[in-house]
Parts: C-alpha cells; structure tokens; sequence
C-alpha cells in the first residue's frame, strides 16, 4: 500500500496580501511582485506585445491601492498597485491596461499592477 495521499486543490487567493510578505511602504519596497515596482522585461514585454492594451477609463481609485477601470468595450477590470498611485491616477483619467503583463499606463507613465 502506497502512502502516497493526494494534496487538496489549491484554492485561488488573487486579491488577498497580493504578495505584500516583506514590502514596506514608500519607496524603501524592493519587490518585484505584481503591483510593485516595474520592472524592465515586464514593460519590454508589454511594449512587444502592443494588440493586447485595453482603452480605459478610471472610474474608482482608492488610497488601499485599488484602481477599478471600465474598458471602452464595458468590461470592468480591478487593480492593486502597492504605492497606491497617489497623485498618479485621479477618477475620469484615460489609461491603458496591458492585462497579460499587468502594466497601466497613463500617458508615458506605466505602472506595475496586480489584476485583482
């Protein structure tokens, strides 16, 4: 008899700590997690893959680092980012999502999100 015993389904969690073990605030945060500094292949890569940007609009932005966008197709897509894009994104403002690389841009300003 095998004591092999199957482990239980892994249970998604996206939107939970997403990823936060570690981070400080401000600045000082060196992870490179989604929703944390972006880095240099993943705006190469969103860069690349030019087809896959969604039009946007902001319609909620919060100080916990939530970001909520409504595509031009009305789609509804929820983001974090760590820094909470303080003074960076305001409700109204146009903006891209590159969901399969998980960059929002704004103008020539990009940003690292986690799709939450």
């Amino acid at each position: 008899m095998s004591p092999y015993e199957p482990h239980a389904a892994a249970e998604s969690r996206t939107g939970l700590a997403m990823g936060m073990r570690g981070c400080v605030e401000g600045e000082a945060c060196s992870s490179d997690r989604p929703g944390h500094g972006l880095n240099a292949i993943q705006d190469r890569l969103s860069r690349i893959v030019a087809s896959r940007w969604l039009d946007a609009v902001v319609t909620a932005s919060g100080a916990d680092g939530f970001v909520e966008l409504l595509d031009l197709d009305g789609g509804v897509h929820r983001v974090w980012h760590h820094g909470a894009l303080r003074g960076e994104i305001a409700v109204g403002d146009p903006v891209a999502l590159h969901p399969v690389y998980g960059v929002l841009a704004r103008g020539d300003e990009r940003f690292s999100v986690a799709a939450v």
